[in-house]
């Protein structure tokens, strides 16, 4: 069920604490996605963020979606701590909804120079825009199946089997996971400008046979592959979308 977020101008699909599930503009408005030419450490990144969001006349609740690029892939302990301290700067901010975070967020980690820190890469705002058509932005999901905060290793898809089938099992899971969460957002692959794929493993057997295909309309844009990790160990195909009609890339 989607749940308004008025002073940030957008509905918001609930996730876990540490994201939501995706984020679509309420009419009147957009979502603009703004890429850092240079990847930030994140708490640096974020007050270069609220500069620009005040910058533009924007409320910090205006944010929408956060893409990070981590170190390594962590522990389940190790994911919940960081998104503890993740949180906290969305606190500090205003930003949850009674309590519930309505952030998009994408965090995966490359794998060639990966960042010492965890550092900001991109994130997605929404501001005044009329007439403007369904723009939104879904969080990263990977081939896990995510039941509660409490997660562990039986929750992943086929885990540890990288062969043609698994991979093809697990691309699967996550490309019908994003058409829930496009469903729910009331938007769909029509509506898709930008699909991005992360993984290190190879997915270029599946992209005539099952990628592109299930894109429908949305395969004309192409998908951006990202040779990175899933932030979690044991993790191995990770998926995120967005639906707009401008992208910035600046210094912050």
């Amino acid at each position: 069920m989607l749940v308004e977020n008025p002073r940030g101008n957008y509905s918001f699909l609930p996730g876990i604490g540490a994201f939501s599930s995706g984020a679509v503009a309420m009419p009147g408005y957009e979502v603009v996605r703004v890429v850092l030419a240079a990847p930030l450490p994140f708490r640096r990144g974020f007050a270069g963020m609220d500069g620009f969001l005040r910058a533009q006349g924007r409320p910090p609740q205006a944010l929408c979606g956060v893409e990070l690029r981590s170190p390594r892939p962590m522990t389940f302990d190790e994911f919940a701590s960081f998104n503890g301290e993740y949180f906290e700067e969305l606190k500090k901010r205003e930003i949850p909804v009674d309590g519930v975070n309505p952030v998009a967020r994408t965090n995966v980690v490359p794998a060639v120079d990966p960042p010492a820190e965890a550092s900001l890469y991109a994130f997605s705002y929404t501001t005044p825009a009329m007439d403007a058509p369904v723009t939104f932005v879904v969080a990263g999901g990977g081939d896990r199946a995510i039941k509660g905060e409490q997660a562990d290793s039986s929750d992943m898809v086929r885990r540890g089997d990288v062969s043609a089938e698994g991979m093809r099992e697990k691309a699967t899971f996550v490309l019908g996971l994003m058409e829930k969460r496009l469903a729910a957002l009331g938007a769909g692959w029509p509506q898709v400008t930008a699909v991005s794929v992360y993984t290190v493993q190879n997915i270029f057997p599946l992209l005539a046979s099952l990628l592109l295909p299930r894109l429908g309309p949305a395969k004309i844009h192409g998908l951006r592959w990202h040779f990175v990790r899933p932030p979690v160990r044991d993790m191995e195909f990770e998926m995120d979308l967005s639906g707009s009609r401008r992208m910035l890339v600046l210094d912050l």
